[in-house]
């Protein structure tokens, strides 16, 4: 209803004052809503006036170039066209920012522009339609597309909370029903606040992409919660017959725990960062006021967990490599040139569809500039958005764009026999945008068909006079044989048949990420040098984002979908992510190795090697090795248990069988 109302308002208005030109202020608001990643609002803001800004550029510049031969606009859009599609490198955000981006690129080339003035207003338009929709969406009418996610997050904390409690209540009580009872509600509960808490991420995965702060935010706030739950189910089957004690000492640790559940939940349901300082005071109290032998193994991973997922609660730490309350440790700078030089080979899946898209995009729009009619930018709009880094994506993508169009095509022709004025038009353009919009989640196919209607009349209210079903017929041909040479391209130029297997890719990134951190911690003692280091994190860059392209693929597959192996998938990406930034952190800052003797790195180093072998193998990793007293509050220190946390993450995850742990 949003997105309808920001365009609805715009084409009224133009209706009303006759200024057909007004529809360039409506497709910049259409646009707009479909670029917003959603997310906090401070997340937003850039890519959403960035999306306004570049694409009153491109409208302006590439309509003035328009006006130039062939041998001068079209290398130009070309470049462009690689420059947008590489983009996907840094996330599903920027993928989608880019492919719009150059949905705006086609259409400036579809006339030339008579002058600086025409440029400017046009440009105008765009960019007043793209603040409007912003206004709309930042402040008068703002989504929260991860509430319901946050909440079932929260629910699990709570149901881990009342667990700790009632473990508390019976920890005295012999041997016998009560534990059963216990056992058989609580554990119940608390496993289907997990299964549904997953369902519900999975989904928001499926929309949103499993490469942003949010998604490893809550998956390694999920896997945190399963964990604690089998610790609390392997501390309730210690204290059930133990000594007093044992209980004396399970009842404070429990009581810590529950008063750490039901501040954690409250933070995920508010969305709120905890106070780090009574979150590290209560976490550290876990162990240190527990001095029974039998229960420090569960101490010590609740309190390992606590501190994972209170790291987390801290907006800034959504960036891998920051600690809590601190800022993020990689700068902008380092951010984007990352993955760029990770990706600048041809070995990368983003790499190959860039340049596709540059090689096949150029002629077509050649192809569309010289020898078709008005609406031939369909054919060059279908053919790049259609077509997908791999084989089997760009063959669905296709049926479906092309079996909406058809159908959105008759549905449009239908509509023309009762729409008989410009303001019946605008009527019905509100429930379309709201049909078309509702379904851009459920159903791609859907989504065009639902779509193609609003297009055809925006472009009859455009030009008056055009015959809708004309228009609806020049769509589905225009469609079809963009769809067609799509295929092709696809086929033609680095096919990809099918895609990776998805342990394959798991078992790839995670030997990456365990040859980049080797080296940075020979970089540390002395023994690799940086030109070393730097080889070794662009690799690792480049096998995680070919991991998530790989994720992407699969929640996107419109049968046969594993949800276990999909939320192992992201969950290792996620913890991997936050690897890497904290090895980029510890190779960029030159004291650290004077933080802890060099026999110390030597030896961590072999554990995380060896740790990473075993987590690539479905094994458990072997125990950290031990620091010296007091190394744990040093920066070196602070730095490795760290990274240990991510990598004892990892292994329960990907070796525990769906639905077990009940």
């Amino acid at each position: 209803m949003r997105a309808a109302l920001a365009v609805a308002v715009i084409v009224a208005a133009g209706t009303a004052l006759r200024r057909p030109d007004l529809m360039l202020a409506a497709l910049g608001a259409l646009l707009t809503c479909l670029v917003d990643p959603g997310g906090p609002l401070k997340q937003r803001v850039r890519p959403l006036v960035g999306f306004g800004l570049i694409g009153a550029a491109l409208l302006g510049g590439f309509g003035l170039l328009r006006g130039l031969p062939p041998f001068v606009d079209l290398p130009l859009a070309g470049l462009a066209l690689f420059a947008l599609s590489f983009a996907r490198i840094y996330g599903l955000a920027a993928q989608q920012l880019g492919n719009l981006l150059s949905v705006v690129l086609i259409l400036a080339l579809d006339a030339p522009l008579p002058g600086f003035g025409a440029a400017l207003a046009v440009s105008g338009f765009f960019l007043a339609g793209n603040l409007w929709a912003v206004l709309l969406t930042l402040v008068i009418w703002p989504l929260y597309p991860y509430a319901p996610v946050r909440e079932a997050l929260a629910s699990v904390w709570r149901g881990l909370g009342a667990m700790a409690r009632d473990l508390t209540r019976i920890r005295d009580l012999p041997p016998g029903a009560v534990w059963e009872e216990h056992a058989r509600v609580h554990r119940r509960a608390v496993r289907e606040a997990i299964e549904a808490a997953r369902a519900m991420l999975v989904d928001a995965l499926s929309a949103r992409g499993a490469a942003s702060g949010r998604a490893a935010q809550s998956l390694i706030r999920l896997e945190a919660a399963e964990q604690m739950f089998g610790a609390l189910i392997g501390l309730s089957e210690t204290l059930e017959g133990a000594d007093a004690g044992t209980r004396e000492a399970g009842g404070r640790l429990l009581r810590r725990a529950s008063a750490l559940f039901s501040i954690m939940a409250g933070a995920i349901a508010a969305d709120r960062p905890v106070d780090a300082e009574r979150l590290g005071r209560v976490v550290a109290a876990l162990e240190v006021e527990n001095a029974a032998p039998a229960l420090a193994p569960f101490a010590r991973s609740l309190a390992e967990r606590f501190a994972l997922a209170g790291t987390l609660s801290v907006p800034a730490n959504l960036v891998p490599g920051a600690a809590i309350g601190a800022t993020p440790a990689l700068g902008w700078r380092a951010r984007l040139a990352g993955p760029f030089a990770a990706n600048i080979r041809l070995s990368s899946a983003a790499f190959r569809h860039a340049l596709r898209v540059a090689v096949v995009g150029t002629p077509a729009l050649l192809l569309t500039e010289r020898w078709t009619g008005p609406l031939g930018h369909w054919l060059t709009i279908t053919l790049l958005l259609t077509m997908q880094p791999y084989f089997a994506l760009t063959w669905v993508r296709a049926l479906e764009r092309i079996g909406g169009t058809v159908l959105g095509g008759v549905a449009a022709a239908a509509l023309s026999f009762f729409l008989r004025s410009p303001y019946a038009i605008v009527a019905a353009l509100f429930p379309l945008s709201v049909l078309a919009f509702s379904l851009r989640r459920v159903s791609f196919g859907l989504y065009i068909a639902a779509l193609t209607p609003i297009v055809v009349l925006l472009v009859e209210m455009e030009a008056p006079g055009t015959s809708e079903i004309a228009i609806a017929f020049a769509r589905g041909l225009y469609t079809l044989i963009g769809g067609v040479l799509a295929v092709v391209g696809t086929l033609a130029l680095w096919p990809s048949f099918e895609p990776e297997r998805l342990a394959q890719e798991l078992s790839q990134t995670i030997a990456a990420h365990a040859r980049y951190g080797y080296a940075v911690l020979s970089f540390l003692v002395g023994e690799a040098s940086a030109g070393e280091v730097e080889a070794w994190r662009r690799g690792a860059g480049l096998a995680s984002n070919n991991l998530e392209a790989s994720l992407q693929r699969a929640l996107n597959e419109p049968t046969g979908r594993r949800q276990k192996r999909l939320e192992v998938a992201a969950l290792v990406d996620a913890a991997l992510r936050r690897i890497a930034g904290r090895l980029a952190a510890m190779q960029q800052d030159a004291s650290l190795a004077d933080t802890l003797p060099r026999g110390v790195w030597a030896e961590w180093r072999g554990w995380f090697g060896q740790a990473m072998g075993d987590v690539a193998e479905g094994r458990l990793p072997p125990p950290r090795p031990a620091l010296p007293r007091g190394a744990e509050t040093e920066r070196g220190g602070e730095a490795l248990a760290r990274i240990a946390r991510q990598v004892e993450l990892m292994p329960e995850a990907l070796a525990r069988p769906a639905g077990a742990g009940t």
